[in-house]
């Protein structure tokens, strides 16, 4: 199922210069403080969509073409959001939920941490200042990054795609692999990170120790 839904979207959104990189919602949540988890289960299949230089040529010039009377927002924006709305249409049978990367919460927060789940999901690594190993700023106030293996920072980070029906492990089989986990690192990894260290056989303080 899951192998089908990614070569679906990537039929779908890949000749429109856009990317699309799967992931597990644990893996997301599992390194975010609670206020920024997606309100979905661990084992939820997702998708984060990049638009890469090509998008520009492939997608917007010829939606801003088409629908030029209809843009009353930026166009960009807007070019996204028609292409991935119309990605929904393909899965008549899954439910398909789709945030994109201007949207809010009512708090002002947005509602999902664009470089965080692209790097997740291994699209793009998402280098922070803890990843330089001689820190010249000393008190300035520095941001992440998120450099992309084949296009560097000249790509953009547009949306995730949801698949609330899609709870299993399957979609990691997309490619024939040479090693999967065992059922016991599979069971380590779909609990909760607090609730892991008991598997292990280790003691609180033991856990409260390695933060230390």
């Amino acid at each position: 199922m899951e192998g089908r839904v990614a070569e679906r979207l990537r039929g779908a959104l890949g000749p429109l210069g856009f990317e699309v990189h799967a992931f597990k919602v644990g893996w997301y949540n599992a390194i975010l403080q609670p206020g920024f988890h997606l309100p979905y289960p661990d084992d939820t299949l997702a998708f984060v969509v990049l638009s890469t230089p090509s998008m520009f040529d492939k997608a917007l010039k010829p939606f801003v073409n088409k629908e030029r009377l209809k843009i009353i927002r930026d166009p960009v924006d807007q070019c996204v959001s028609h292409h991935l709305s119309h990605v929904k249409e393909k899965f008549p049978d899954q439910k398909v939920d789709v945030i994109f990367d201007y949207e809010i919460l009512p708090s002002r927060k947005p509602k999902f941490l664009a470089q965080t789940a692209a790097h997740v999901a291994g699209a793009a690594y998402y280098y922070q200042r803890k990843d330089v190993k001689l820190d010249p700023w000393e008190k300035k106030k520095i941001y992440g990054v998120c450099i992309h293996p084949k296009y560097g920072g000249w790509f953009a980070i547009r949306g995730l795609l949801l698949f609330p029906d899609i709870q299993d492990g399957r979609y990691r089989d997309i490619i024939e692999v040479k090693e999967r986990y065992s059922e016991e690192q599979k069971a380590y990894f779909a609990t909760p990170p607090s609730e892991r260290f008991q598997l292990l056989g280790l003691t609180q303080e033991a856990q409260r120790g390695t933060f230390h």
